[in-house]
Order: C-alpha cells, then structure tokens, then sequence
C-alpha cells in the first residue's frame, strides 16, 4: 500500500513507524498494536499521511486525550501561528526553561541597518539572538536561504555595544530556529559557520520535539479538550503553555467553561505535566 507524504512523495505503507509514534506520544506497545488493528482496514492504496493521522489520532484519543495531545504536538505548535507571533513567545518559554533570560521582539541598530530580532537570550553572560523561521504547513522546509540571510544579519550585530539585559552587552552567538525541518543544505551551512539550529527533528536527541517533551513545555493548542476558538482566546490572554493555563485560572475565565468541562480540560493538563 502506497501513502502520499506532505511532501507529495510517494512511500510505502510502514506500519512499525506508526506503532512507534503512537507510543512516543505515551501509549503502551500493546495499546498502539490494538489501535492499529483496529483502524488499518481503512487505509486504502494513496491514502495521505494526513488522514492516517487523523484516523489514528481519534482512536488514541479515545483512549487517553493527554496521549492524543502529544500525538498532536507537530500540528499544536503549528496552530501558533499563521503569523509566528505566538511561537516566537513559545520559543522565549522553551529557553527560560532552560535557564535564560529572554526578551522578544526587540529592535536594534546594526553597523548598516536596523534590526527587528525574534528573541534575544543570556546565559553565562553570553547574549545571543534567536530568529524564529515558522511554517504554517507541515510539507513546507527552511532552506539553506535562511541560515545565509540570518548570517548577515548576526555579522551587521556583532560588533556593537546594546543596553539589552543590562548595559555594555554585545550579541556573541546566534540561533535560527524553526517548527519544521531544515533542509540538508540549511544543516550544512548552518553548522559550517557556528550557528545554532534548532527544528522539530533537529539536532538529535535535543531538537524542538525533544525539548517540548523533556520540559513538559506543551502549548495549549495540542490540548483535545478545546476548540480551536477557545485556544484563540487563550493565546491572545498570553496563556500559551499547559502550564499557564493551570496556573493562571483567572484568566481562564474568559472561557465560559462549565464546571464539567473545566474538570476535563484539567484533567488532560495534569496528565500531560506529571507525563
């Protein structure tokens, strides 16, 4: 049997690639295999990764939605956008976990022009500017375009003298991040000329997905228990994170939920937090 990729290529049905997706998002071998036996008699010969996933996705959920949400991460943090406004304060979140100091979209002047930066950082008395490249579809990649642009950008930076974190601080390192994947090239290069690359995949064992999961840093909209308009709202009252909305009730009110749904909705936070 033949699935179409989001790429639009071609490949063979793999039916030990979705048994381990399924249990990356949390369920147990046994689960995953029980699922797939009771979903593969849909599958039909040019059937899109898409609507695998979909088909898989509504039965783990039946199972447990804080596993589906985490089946449900790529598209969660996808559904940041379609600016990347968001994602880039989700990415300042991602480091602040990690020990940074952050501050986003901050406008800097060059040795030529003035700079509009995603995120700045500082740890170790190191400064370093994050540019956040987000795709709004899954088949899209950041070329090796990217890394080349961004260079010139950190090398017209470098040199100077900002009052960022405090005074007298000069940008020393550069990291380009995206929600995809980049490109071979993109690697290359980026890794040729010492910046820092960070995509869903990328590097291995500390890319974006990695990251999200060891510091159970899950956006709200991978959660199953929400509309998309309810995430909307809680996006726009700067609750971006499962943590934020467990912690930040108040805000939460803004919701309308009854007290059923609340319960539920808390369920699934819990369950993905103490995963």
């Amino acid at each position: 049997m033949k699935v179409k990729k989001y790429s639009g290529e071609v490949v063979s049905y793999d039916r030990k690639k979705l048994i381990h997706s399924l249990v990356h998002a949390g369920a147990s071998l046994d689960i995953a295999k029980q699922i797939i036996n009771e979903v593969e008699h849909l599958f039909f010969d040019g059937i899109t990764s898409k609507q695998i996933f979909n088909i898989a996705f509504k039965k783990l959920k039946l199972h447990s939605k804080a596993h589906a949400a985490r089946y449900n991460l790529k598209n969660g943090i996808q559904k940041l956008g379609p600016a990347g406004f968001y994602f880039e304060k989700f990415i300042a979140r991602i480091f602040e976990l990690q020990g940074y100091k952050t501050s986003t979209n901050v406008f800097l002047d060059g040795k030529c022009v003035s700079h509009e930066l995603d995120v700045l950082i500082k740890k170790d008395k190191h400064v370093a500017m994050v540019e956040c490249k987000f795709h709004g579809s899954q088949e899209a990649k950041t070329d090796v375009k990217v890394p080349m642009y961004i260079l010139s950008r950190y090398n017209d930076l470098k040199n100077n003298s900002y009052a960022i974190f405090e005074q007298g601080e000069q940008i020393t390192k550069c990291w380009i991040v995206t929600n995809n994947k980049f490109t071979e090239d993109a690697i290359k290069f980026g890794v040729c000329s010492q910046l820092n690359l960070l995509s869903w995949n990328y590097p291995l064992d500390k890319s974006l997905k990695d990251l999200v999961n060891q510091y159970h840093v899950y956006p709200v909209t991978c959660l199953t228990t929400l509309t998309q308009a309810e995430k909307e709202i809680l996006l726009i009252e700067n609750i971006l994170t499962v943590y934020d909305f467990v912690h930040f009730r108040k805000k939460n009110s803004k919701l309308k939920l009854s007290q059923t749904r609340l319960n539920n909705v808390l369920k699934e936070c819990s369950q993905l937090l103490n995963y």
